[in-house]
């Protein structure tokens, strides 16, 4: 059965290069358009990966990060922020918000591929 991926983003082309390349690599792929949409995803299903955005209208990638450490059901799932931040001040709050890794936009997509697979075997 395929590992499935939720993938958060405000831009719908990014959520689409995200779901095809995933998709292309053998995982299930749910999409929302925004945090609060990820985190309802969140509080009714178990995932095997969160992919989200840090600038979004709203939630926030962080708020989401948190959201999801704080879910019984999700709280140990690897957190990944793909973001065109790069700031190392934006990264140590991912961290601490719990977020697994980080990833800056454009994305390489054998990149984002071999993440996933490590953060989630």
């Amino acid at each position: 059965m395929a590992k499935t991926i939720l993938t958060v983003d405000d831009s719908k082309t990014i959520r689409d290069m995200v779901t095809f390349t995933l998709q292309k690599a053998g995982y299930a792929v749910q999409e929302a358009a925004d945090g609060a949409a990820g985190a309802a995803l969140v509080a009714r299903q178990k995932f095997d990966c969160i992919i989200t955005d840090l600038n979004m209208p709203g939630m926030d990638g962080l708020a989401l990060t948190r959201a999801v450490r704080a879910s019984a059901t999700n709280r140990a799932t690897p957190v990944l922020l793909l973001t065109t931040e790069a700031d190392p001040a934006k990264k140590t709050a991912g961290r601490e918000a719990g977020a697994t890794g980080w990833l800056v936009k454009p994305f390489n997509p054998e990149k984002l591929v071999d993440t996933v697979r490590k953060v989630c075997p």
